[in-house]
Formats: C-alpha cells, sequence, structure tokens
C-alpha cells in the first residue's frame, strides 16, 4: 500500500529493488533503536509512513535532478536525507547530527544499503558546518525536520545554501504561525519566503508542512552564531 501511496502522494516510484533496501532500513533502525535513541516510531508500517513517507514530500518542493546537492541538518536516524538517497542515488546527499552515534548508524546505513557514492555523514553542530568551507553556500537544498522553531532554524539553514539554492523546513500546525515570526530572520540571513506546501499522510490527522525558503542573498560571516545563540536568541 505505501508504495502506491508514495506514487499517488509524491510522485516517487518504488521499486522492488527499492522496496527490499527499504526494509533493510526498517530491521536495522530497530536493532539499533534497542541501544541507541534513534526515534520512538519503530512499527514497520509507522516508520513507512511517518518517516518514509514524510521524507517524500520534500520532493513536493524541488525535483530531485542528478547532481542536487542536498544537505540534511539535524537528521537523526536519516530523515528525509536517506530515503530521498534511495530513491535518487545521483543526488549528492551530506547528512549532519551533532551526536555521534547517530552518525555512526547514518555511515553503518549507507554501506548496509550500498549507497556509499556521493553521500557522507558529518558530526558536527549546524552552527559549526555552517562556517565550514566546503559546506557554508555550497548546497542547492538544505532541509530539517523537527530541529528548532523557524527564526532559530533560519540561521542554520541559510548559511549553508549557495544564492537561488533553497530551504525546505517541515513542520507541523504552526508552520504559519512560525513564517510570520520569521521576517527579521529572513531579511537579516538573506532569505525570502517561497511558499508553504501542505503535506497530507495516509492515516495521520496532524497537519504536516513544507516551509519553503529561497536564498536571494549572501549571508553575513556572523551567522550562524555561537552555538547555543540561535536557539536562546533567535532573530525575532
Amino acid at each position: 500500500m505505501w508504495i502506491e501511496e508514495a506514487a499517488q502522494l509524491f510522485g516517487v516510484v518504488i521499486t522492488p529493488e527499492h522496496e527490499a533496501l527499504f526494509d533493510l532500513y526498517i530491521s536495522e533502525l530497530a536493532v539499533w533503536n534497542t541501544h541507541t535513541n534513534l526515534t520512538a516510531i519503530v512499527a514497520p508500517d509507522d516508520v513507512r509512513v511517518r518517516h518514509f513517507l514524510d521524507s517524500f514530500s520534500v520532493t513536493k518542493a524541488v525535483a530531485m535532478r542528478p547532481a542536487l546537492r542536498v544537505i540534511d541538518v539535524g537528521t537523526g536516524a536519516g530523515f528525509p536525507g536517506l530515503p530521498l538517497k534511495i530513491v535518487y542515488p545521483h543526488i549528492h546527499m551530506t547528512l549532519v547530527d551533532s551526536t555521534g552515534k547517530k552518525v555512526m548508524f547514518l555511515a553503518h546505513m549507507a554501506e548496509m544499503l550500498k549507497i556509499t557514492s556521493r553521500i557522507e555523514a558529518v558530526h558536527a553542530r549546524a552552527e559549526e558546518i555552517g562556517h565550514a568551507p566546503g559546506h557554508r553556500a555550497t548546497y542547492d537544498v538544505v532541509v530539517a525536520r523537527a530541529v528548532a522553531r523557524l527564526p532559530s532554524l533560519l540561521e542554520y539553514l541559510l548559511p549553508l545554501a549557495k544564492v537561488g539554492g533553497i530551504c525546505i523546513a517541515m513542520k507541523g500546525k504552526t508552520a504559519h504561525e512560525e513564517a510570520a515570526d520569521s521576517k527579521k530572520a529572513l531579511s537579516m540571513l538573506g532569505g525570502k519566503l517561497r511558499e508553504i506546501i501542505e503535506v497530507t499522510l495516509p492515516g495521520v490527522e496532524e497537519p504536516h508542512h513544507l516551509v519553503v525558503v529561497e536564498k536571494v542573498k549572501h549571508t553575513s560571516n556572523d551567522y550562524p552564531r555561537k552555538p547555543g545563540t540561535p536557539t536562546s536568541k533567535p532573530l525575532i
């Protein structure tokens, strides 16, 4: 059923080979979750909807064209970056998380899934990688799911996007409210709100949204500020 829903909702084609990889992902996630806090969602059907289908929703905001450079900030157990990489192996995917054990899981999964080309798992805080050569202002797409409220999150994301690139914040029912609170942050960081896309997931009542922000000008080298500051002192 979820394979048909992936096609109907997001135009994502899941081949039998992909399905086998996703089944492996589910089994490894359950094993690792017994000793590493990766996710509260482990039931296979729930993982397929709330993690895999939710990850595919990013395609409503951007086409996964060849050589697209994508970075997933605060990826946790790999969502949305790893499912996107499975079905679009031609994209360049960087997965970033501040927890070392989660990064170990991501590297393990890349090996298990045999998708080691054009993928990188980085152990770093968003405030650090936002200043790192080779990462700052180099990505076509910067995506994050449930990392922080939007005014703070934009300070993590926009420095990583190149001018003309986009940032996608995966949000719930507060998406419009958070976007309204982000006018100052957008102005200071070089972003412009493009659209807010509503996402429907089968059997999931709570609303999901993609807040899509375009990088329209260079972000000052003052941002992101030192670790902890974007959340403790958001640009509002």
